[in-house]
C-alpha cells in the first residue's frame, strides 16, 4: 500500500508532462500559444477528431504555453524522438531558408493571395524543403492576423512616419524595411515594449491585433494604422519519423483530421479578427486606413535585397498570383 501511495504521488507531481494512456499510440503536441488562443482550440478538436476516428487508438496530449519548452525546444524535442508534433513558422529559416517566405513584409496582398500561395506550388516548395531539413512533415496551416502600426498619430503614407522611433523584434529584414519607409526601427526584446511607449522611449510598434489586445497597448497608443504590411502562415507539423512509425490507416485519419482542423482554425481566426477590432475599439484606439499600396511600393526594394537567390523566386512567384 506504501508504495502505491508513492507512485500515486509521483504520477500526480507529473501531471503535466505524463499521461498514461490505454491508446495503442500516443502523440505529443507541444506549441507557445495559452489555452484560449486559436491555434490551441484548433489543435484540441484535431486531438477530438483523431481519438473518435481512431476508435481512441490514437491519442494526441496537447502541451499549450512553452509547456514543452518554447517553439525551438520543441523542434529539437521532435527531432530527438521525446516530442513528436508543434506549431511552427518562419523560425524554420533556421534550417529551411524558403521558410522565411511565412511572414516577408508586403509578400502578400491579401488573404485570397495567400492562401493560393499556401496551398498552391509556392507552399509545396517551402514543405518540401522543411522535410527535408528539418525530418519535420507540415500537415496543415493556419492564416495568421496581419501585423499592423500602432502610434499616437494618424499614419496614412510613409511620409507620416517621418523618422519615428519604432520597435521591431530583432529581425534584419524588418529594421530594413522600416528604415526604407522612413522610420527609426529600433530592435527590442517584447516585454520591453509597453514600458518604452509609456516612457516616450519609442513613439510606436508593430504587432498583430491579438498581441496589441493581450500586451494592452491600447493603454499607451491611440491609433492601429492598418499597414497589414506582413500576412503570413504557420504550420502543424509532425516528426516523420513519428508519421512513419504510424498504422496507414491512423495516418490517413491524421491527415484527414488536419485538414478539416485547418478550416475550423480559419473561421475561428476570423471571428477572432472581428471580436479584436471591436474590442479596441472599444478601449478608445481608432483605426486608420494606410496607403497600403504606397507603403508596399516604398518598401519593395529593401524587401528584394534582404532576399537570397531562392527566396527572392519564391517572392516573385507570389507576386504573379
Amino acid at each position: 500500500m506504501k508504495r502505491l501511495l508513492t507512485l500515486l504521488t509521483i504520477a500526480t507531481a507529473c501531471a503535466t508532462s505524463f499521461t498514461v494512456s490505454s491508446a495503442d499510440y500516443t502523440l505529443k503536441l507541444g506549441h507557445l500559444a495559452n489555452e484560449d488562443n486559436v491555434w490551441n482550440k484548433a489543435v484540441v478538436k484535431l486531438s477530438e477528431d483523431v481519438y473518435k476516428k481512431s476508435n481512441g487508438r490514437l491519442e494526441i496530449n496537447i502541451y499549450p504555453n512553452d509547456q514543452l519548452g518554447n517553439e525551438l525546444d520543441v523542434i529539437n524535442s521532435i527531432q530527438l524522438g521525446t516530442a513528436d508534433m508543434t506549431i511552427s513558422g518562419e523560425s524554420l529559416q533556421n534550417w529551411a531558408p524558403k521558410a522565411a517566405l511565412l511572414a516577408i513584409p508586403y509578400a502578400f496582398k491579401d488573404s485570397e493571395q495567400l492562401a493560393k500561395a499556401a496551398n498552391g506550388e509556392v507552399g509545396k516548395a517551402i514543405e518540401k524543403q522543411i522535410t527535408q531539413k528539418t525530418g519535420l512533415v507540415p500537415i496543415a496551416w493556419f492564416e495568421r492576423g496581419a501585423r499592423n502600426l500602432t502610434s499616437n498619430k494618424p499614419i496614412k503614407t510613409p511620409d507620416d512616419l517621418d523618422g519615428m522611433t519604432l520597435r521591431v523584434p530583432n529581425v534584419p529584414l524588418f529594421v530594413s524595411v522600416w528604415d526604407a519607409l522612413g522610420a527609426k526601427p529600433i530592435p527590442m526584446s517584447f516585454s520591453e515594449v509597453f514600458t518604452s511607449l509609456q516612457q516616450g522611449t519609442i513613439k510606436g510598434q508593430e504587432n498583430p491585433l491579438s498581441l496589441i489586445k493581450s500586451a494592452s497597448f491600447y493603454e499607451v497608443q491611440d491609433y492601429v494604422n492598418l499597414t497589414e504590411h506582413v500576412r503570413s502562415w504557420i504550420y502543424v507539423v509532425i516528426g516523420q519519423n513519428q508519421l512513419n512509425r504510424l498504422p496507414q490507416d491512423l495516418q490517413k485519419i491524421l491527415l484527414t483530421s488536419a485538414k478539416d482542423m485547418q478550416k475550423y482554425e480559419h473561421e475561428l481566426m476570423l471571428e477572432d479578427e472581428k471580436q479584436l477590432v471591436n474590442f479596441l475599439k472599444e478601449k478608445g484606439m481608432t483605426f486608420v486606413e494606410s496607403d497600403q499600396a504606397l507603403f508596399r511600393e516604398k518598401a519593395l526594394e529593401a524587401v528584394q535585397k534582404s532576399l537570397n537567390k531562392e527566396q527572392l523566386s519564391l517572392f516573385e512567384q507570389i507576386q504573379k498570383l
